[in-house]
């Protein structure tokens, strides 16, 4: 998911030196061999009139088809016989093919892994292998950042009886060595900068050589000290409580098999961590169970994988995960901000009904104007908090703890304050209403009451940036929602057939403008009360 998966192979080392590529010559039988093994230990398919398989065979194959190398060609000559297939354990890929001498395996896997099983060269038939001089150079190319592959071969007099790894890769014939490069994909780099100041820390766990690994990892930022860095080996010598002290602080697991996933996603755990994770292939699904959000990849995973997963990822790419963060954070935003809005009026409504008679006043609303309110001046704005845009801080903060209850981080104290604050206004103009002796006290109350929760809806579009920062028409939805519902409030005041039916009376001009005007104060206590929160006086966490 890091990198565009479509390798190819930089260099050729056979005969002590670097190549970029490298002849089709009979003469020479390192390169005929390298591109015989090339050519043939691979899976690759045709599919749609064009080659198609895993990355790396494609690269490998691709490569010896521009140096002359033919499969099928080759394949009339060499036709295989059996392969053993890679295995996370052994790292390595074993093909036998029919040959005029008799049988002809050729091995390609993990440097490390065929080194040990070789005995001689090809063009140094019968003297010691100079195995760490070779060995310096794989590990001198990881640490730049290639992939690296050592390729091999053996010759059989007749086919094996047991085509068996321990049989057939042993006393092997070292070729050379593929140098391939992954080019990681150019969103990647923003998108793991995005995760660490969103508090979210990405960890690397590969198959590759762990000095290809930490160059990869460098390139990308997931890592600026080699100390970050665990391999498959120490991994196993190390036991769960062991492993689950340092797991935190690791960054990059190299040489890892699949099945080790699954001790790393219960050490993580173990340390409270929410664990997402990614995987494609069989041995990959106890993890992605295991962990709080199992990603699969789409193209390239397997049905295993993705019936285990929580997630398939349809383009295989890392940045999407990051995407699908900040959107599930965005409507986690704004389901927190309809629930503040909605609760916070209906508060300011049961608060007026309740305290009204007690204060000696007459009933404030009736039955038609509270289903008015919940109707519209709560469903139109409510609606429209769904278009509400991420807020411009929303990768910057630290993720929410998993238990941590929706109404944290202020919002109840919200609710209580705004719904006493709401319902102060409308009982006060309620009360300067009756002391005049106006008969359309009960007109005021209930568009004081309307008009103050439009104010308050635009007020919670953000939970800590000010109304007038984030701009009036960067919600248009919202906007829209308000001035309809503003309008048709209007249309309940002015209209002689809606006051028939909603018992309300036309304001003159001086009571619709106090009414305006302490409507607003819920805006302007919102944002005093934002204003409060950004220089961490109430609410912190």
């Amino acid at each position: 998911t890091l990198t565009r998966n479509r390798m190819t192979v930089e260099q050729i080392y056979g005969d002590g030196s670097w190549r970029s590529s490298f002849p089709k010559s009979p003469e020479n039988p390192t390169w005929g061999a390298i591109g015989k093994n090339m050519s043939l230990n691979n899976d690759v398919t045709e599919k749609d009139g064009a080659p198609a398989g895993e990355p790396t065979e494609l690269a490998l194959y691709e490569a010896a088809l521009n140096a002359g190398y033919d499969r099928e060609e080759l394949e009339r000559e060499t036709p295989r016989i059996t392969a053993i297939p890679f295995d996370s354990e052994r790292k390595l890929m074993t093909t036998l093919h029919s040959s005029e001498g008799g049988v002809i395996a050729y091995i390609k896997g993990a440097p490390e892994q065929v080194l040990e099983r070789c005995t001689t060269t090809i063009e140094k038939v019968g003297k010691a292998l100079e195995l760490e001089s070779i060995l310096e150079e794989a590990t001198r190319m990881a640490n730049q950042g290639y992939r690296v592959l050592a390729l091999a071969m053996r010759q059989f007099p007749e086919r094996p009886r047991q085509v068996l790894p321990e049989v057939v890769e042993g006393d092997l014939t070292f070729l050379g060595l593929a140098a391939l490069i992954d080019p990681v994909r150019s969103e990647v780099p923003q998108a793991v900068e995005d995760c660490l100041t969103a508090g979210i820390a990405p960890i690397m766990i590969t198959g590759d050589h762990p000095g290809t690994a930490t160059a990869i990892a460098a390139r990308l930022g997931i890592i600026d000290e080699e100390k970050s860095l665990l391999t498959g080996k120490q991994l196993a010598e190390m036991s769960d409580d062991q492993l689950s002290e340092v797991a935190t602080s690791v960054r990059i697991y190299a040489r890892v098999s699949p099945e080790q996933k699954l001790r790393i996603v219960k050490a993580l755990q173990a340390k409270g961590e929410f664990v997402a994770m990614t995987g494609d292939g069989v041995n990959d699904a106890p993890a992605l169970k295991r962990a709080d959000i199992g990603v699969a990849m789409g193209l390239k995973g397997t049905d295993v994988a993705r019936e285990a997963a929580d997630m398939v990822l349809l383009d295989d790419n890392f940045a999407t995960i990051v995407k699908a963060i900040k959107a599930g954070r965005r409507i986690f935003d704004n389901i927190r901000k309809f629930i503040k809005d909605t609760m916070s009026s209906n508060s300011g409504e049961i608060w007026t009904l309740l305290v009204a008679p007690f204060l000696g006043l007459p009933i404030p609303l009736l039955p038609i104007h509270i289903l008015w309110i919940n109707l519209l001046t709560d469903g139109l704005p409510g609606l429209a908090f769904a278009a509400e845009p991420a807020e411009r801080d929303i990768m910057r903060r630290p993720p929410r703890p998993p238990q941590e209850s929706i109404f944290e981080q202020g919002m109840w104290q919200h609710i209580i304050w705004v719904g006493i604050f709401v319902a102060a206004l409308s009982i006060g103009s309620m009360a300067w209403a009756i002391s005049r002796g106006v008969d359309y006290w009960q007109t005021i109350v209930f568009t004081v009451l309307s008009v103050s929760q439009l104010f308050h809806s635009m007020a919670v579009r953000s939970e800590t940036s000010s109304l007038f920062s984030i701009g009036l028409f960067s919600n248009t939805p919202m906007l829209g929602a308000v001035t309809l519902a503003f309008a048709l409030q209007m249309g309940l005041v002015y209209i002689p057939v809606m006051n028939t039916i909603f018992h309300t009376q036309p304001l003159p001009a001086f009571d619709l403008l106090v009414c305006l005007l302490v409507s607003s104060l819920v805006l302007v206590a919102v944002e005093i009360e934002k204003w409060l929160i950004r220089r961490g006086v109430i609410y912190k966490s």
